[in-house]
């Protein structure tokens, strides 16, 4: 348990069952009455932000949260297998709990959030950026860069993304993984 006053951004606090970190923080002194604390905080299944005041000294309860390395193995019926990669012990996970999903291809890395005390995992994330092989695609025509033109592709994941027309099958391109957008051609 910690005082309201001593939250950091980054900090991760446990509030009617849910996991929450603090985005933004602000001690505020009225002109009369008590010192008060505005914290803004961000749900870690849901990413849903919620607004909370407190009067100083209240006690929140902040978690231990540690974030470690985990490499895909592959999937399972609705479970994604991954692997600690210090320990190599293999652990199932939901597929709402893993940002970019979509994106995932075996033997990829995410970063594994878990509560340190529990040991429950809160949820797994994706690079920023990953790089993936286009599978499919209509041929693109020489001259085609002119314009800011999208049309589909088909990645190696099964992911249908929008490229440029002058993105060929076989290529390789990076995807933001967070809104599944193009984000240029990699060079082999």
């Amino acid at each position: 348990m910690i005082n309201c006053q001593d939250v950091k951004n980054g900090m991760c606090i446990k509030l009617d069952g849910h996991f929450y970190f603090v985005v933004e923080f602000l001690h505020v002194k009225p002109g009369k009455g008590n010192t008060i604390m505005r914290i803004k905080l961000k749900d870690v299944i849901n990413g849903r932000v919620i607004d909370r005041t407190y009067q100083i000294g209240f006690k929140l309860e902040d978690v231990r949260i540690e974030r470690r390395p985990y490499q895909f193995l592959y999937k399972e019926g609705e479970s994604y297998i991954f692997m600690n990669q210090e320990t190599y012990e293999q652990v199932p996970i939901e597929k709402e709990l893993i940002t970019g999903v979509d994106y995932l291809k075996e033997g990829d890395s995410v970063d594994v959030v878990s509560d340190a005390s529990t040991e429950t995992i809160l949820f797994a994330e994706l690079p920023v950026k990953v790089v993936l092989k286009v599978i499919y695609t209509e041929p693109g025509l020489r001259g085609d860069t002119a314009t800011n033109t999208l049309k589909p592709a088909k990645l190696e994941t099964d992911a249908e993304i929008r490229v440029p027309l002058f993105i060929n099958e076989g290529e390789l391109v990076e995807v933001d993984t967070r809104d599944g957008s193009y984000v240029g051609r990699v060079k082999a």
